[in-house]
């Protein structure tokens, strides 16, 4: 597999903007969540997941308070220093301080997120500054540039 660009990535995050939120969606146009939304990605870009995800409950990561977004993120991108965030990498934030990281995102400039929310399409917005404090864990898909 040759080595894929940010440019590639962002551009098919883009190409998700306007599909409305649904729940363990991953359907570009259709409806996507978040993991919807970076499953997609994937698809576009590297072919057959590596896994399909259990289904999960809206509410999944305060019942099992377990970072299962993070533990399916290790086994399929590579974990990056938050600091070295660079657009094109996923990102996973914590809704509660205190809580496990059950939100992703991909960076798309240096102060942007796209990312697919609760009640709302799948969108490029600025990242606040109070997500970007809960950013917990950073990623960057396989065989990107640093």
């Amino acid at each position: 597999m040759a080595e894929m660009t940010r440019d590639a990535i962002i551009a098919e995050a883009r190409s998700w903007i306007g599909t409305p939120y649904r729940h363990q969606a991953c359907t570009k146009g259709a409806g996507a969540d978040c993991l919807g939304l970076v499953r997609g990605i994937w698809r576009a870009l590297y072919g057959e997941e590596p896994e399909k995800p259990v289904a999960y409950s809206p509410n999944w990561a305060e019942e099992s308070g377990e970072e299962t977004l993070r533990d399916a993120a290790r086994r399929h991108l590579i974990e990056i220093d938050i600091a070295m965030i660079l657009a094109g990498d996923v990102i996973l934030i914590r809704m509660k301080q205190r809580g496990p990281a059950k939100h992703a995102a991909v960076i798309s400039g240096p102060d942007t997120i796209i990312h697919a929310y609760d009640r709302h399409a799948v969108a490029e917005c600025s990242l606040p500054d109070a997500w970007r404090r809960r950013i917990a864990y950073a990623f960057r898909f396989p065989l990107v540039e640093a």
